[in-house]
């Protein structure tokens, strides 16, 4: 396949992912309108749009724990993607036709009218939150080379912004009064039947250019008869030939997360390897910086810098200049879905050129500027350029992070050693701190010749490891600790569920503190400062994040 040709597959294949970005993007900012329009009072408005975010908190590690574990001939990501889809599109005919649902409950249809809203826009949030997660391990799987995962996922956040621009525009339209509006029965029908459309081709066209391949245990188990009855029997209790094997394994793949959650997941996912666990930190303040930003800059715009009320009588002067600000703050985020795009195309060769660390601070860096002179500047122009500025950032925390997770499993003999412990109250070393130390130092670790490595493995350790082992030449026992520290079993998938996890978690923690903060101080500036202060700390976390090998002996030497 040539490189065009490659680039062309990765754009269909990341289709879903802008049919996914229109659904969220123009859904979920033509809902709140809808909402309030129902009787739902504003602070519980801001309280159902935080029910996908927490939903997606306890279903992404389990996906893609069990899309790891997935041993379908359908491949290990797609049935939790057509069924994450098919949990879209229930939402998608959910939204617009609630009134029309709960009219069949005589008595009760405005209880019923709203309980339909808030379910559908919890649905569609958190299924469109979760769907991303099998979609970025797909990426993964169908890219195995660094280069090849670089390009992936810059087009994974070039199609976000693509798909965030159109969503924009969509929800801006005025659909009152064209033919489709009329002949559908209005603008909510008009416009969720558009996203209904662009949904299913973007799902169809991505299902038939991804083609998995069928993991190698279950092409083992087709080539077993016994071992496939067998599973068959215990995990259908049906026989062979009653069901296909294939309709089988699919099955269990989509109900594996109902009991997924036992210690062993537990277990993994508490116990991160080092640098995961300091690239979701990072994430985890990054995006809180990026969100606190793009969730409440319309508000501040309008409130802030145009003094509008939101609760004014429609028609006064101050709801007047409160919406004249909501349409300029949403030029703003529609500029920064536009830079974002621009960054994603040629973010692959930004991070070869300049390497992904310096991207990614100076990314951070410049949001955090913008971010700064966006809270001290009154001037509207300015404010929108720096804007504009975000979106650099929006694209690099949708592409660095997630070529470091498919580097770290790359080499993970490098990136997640396994602990050796020692006893004699010895300190534990690793294999990586092994290879750096036999490669540094000639006489600092040697094993004896024809020493082969065994379980229980011979090692000299002397005083030139600085602390790392004795102080004098003698020979231990290194054995694995395999039951704590073995990250050998641990797979992609789930680390995409961390990552995610963290973008999820940034939004529960602002809807849960940030309209308590605003209130107390009674200042739509704090949105922003608060972007700037977690900005400050997504910096300082991102120099302890391991970009390339070179980094390794930093963290394990000091």
């Amino acid at each position: 396949m040539t490189f065009c040709n490659f680039q062309w597959h990765l754009v269909l294949v990341n289709f879903m992912t802008c049919g996914l970005e229109i659904c969220v993007a123009a859904g979920i900012t033509y809902v709140p309108p809808i909402l309030l329009e129902a009787g739902v009072e504003e602070q519980y408005m801001t309280m159902v749009l935080g029910i996908g975010p927490v939903l997606g908190l306890v279903l992404v590690p389990l996906i893609g724990s069990a899309s790891d574990n997935c041993h379908s001939t359908f491949g290990r990501r797609r049935p939790f993607i057509w069924l994450l889809s098919a949990g879209v599109l229930l939402s998608l005919l959910i939204i617009p036709h609630a009134d029309f649902l709960a009219s069949y409950f005589k008595g009760r249809e405005e209880s019923v009218y709203i309980f339909l809203l808030i379910f559908g826009v919890g649905l569609l949030d958190c299924c469109v939150q979760v769907c991303f997660t099998p979609l970025e391990a797909l990426l993964s799987d169908l890219c195995n080379d660094g280069e090849g995962c670089g390009l992936a996922f810059a087009m994974f956040s070039f199609m976000i912004g693509v798909g965030g621009c159109i969503g924009y525009l969509l929800s801006s339209v005025n659909w009152n009064y064209t033919l489709m509006s009329l002949y559908l029965g209005g603008p909510d029908e008009c416009l969720f039947s558009i996203l209904t459309l662009i949904f299913i081709i973007s799902v169809l066209v991505t299902m038939k250019t991804s083609r998995e391949t069928f993991y190698e245990q279950q092409q083992a188990m087709d080539l077993n008869p016994m071992s496939t009855s067998v599973f068959l029997f215990r995990g259908c209790c049906i026989p062979k030939w009653k069901l296909r094997s294939w309709t089988c394994n699919s099955l269990l793949c989509l109900l594996s997360p109902c009991w997924s959650f036992n210690p062993r997941l537990y277990h993994r996912y508490c116990r991160i390897p080092p640098v995961i666990k300091h690239l979701c930190a990072t994430q985890l303040f990054s995006w809180m910086a990026v969100m606190s930003f793009m969730m409440f800059y319309t508000d501040f715009v309008g409130e802030g810098l145009y003094n509008g009320i939101p609760s004014a009588a429609p028609g006064t002067e101050s709801r007047i200049r409160y919406d004249e600000g909501i349409r300029m703050g949403s030029l703003g985020l529609f500029l920064q879905c536009a830079t974002s795009t621009f960054f994603s195309v040629f973010m692959n060769q930004l991070t070869k050129h300049f390497g992904s660390k310096r991207i990614y601070l100076a990314s951070m860096i410049t949001f955090t500027l913008s971010a700064l002179v966006i809270c001290l500047s009154q001037n509207i122009v300015l404010v929108t350029i720096m804007s504009s500025l975000t979106g650099f950032a929006y694209a690099t925390l949708q592409t660095v992070p997630y070529t470091l997770i498919c580097l770290y499993h790359k080499e993970k003999d490098v990136f997640m050693p396994k602990k050796l412990s020692c006893p004699n109250n010895l300190n534990a070393v690793t294999k990586q701190a092994d290879y750096f130390a036999s490669n540094n130092n000639e006489d600092g670790i040697y094993a004896p010749k024809g020493a082969t490595k065994e379980k229980d493995e011979e090692m000299y350790i002397s005083c030139d490891l600085n602390g790392y082992g004795h102080t004098h030449n003698k020979p231990f026992l290194a054995r694995h600790n395999s039951s704590e520290d073995d990250y050998t079993e641990r797979g992609i998938g789930l680390d995409f569920a961390m990552l995610d996890s963290a973008f999820l978690l940034s939004q529960v923690f602002l809807s849960l503190f940030m309209g308590i903060v605003v209130q107390s101080l009674d200042s739509v500036t704090v949105y922003i400062a608060s972007s700037v202060i977690f900005g400050v700390f997504g910096i300082y976390l991102a120099n302890q994040v391991l970009f390339d090998q070179r980094s390794t002996k930093t963290i394990y030497f000091g």
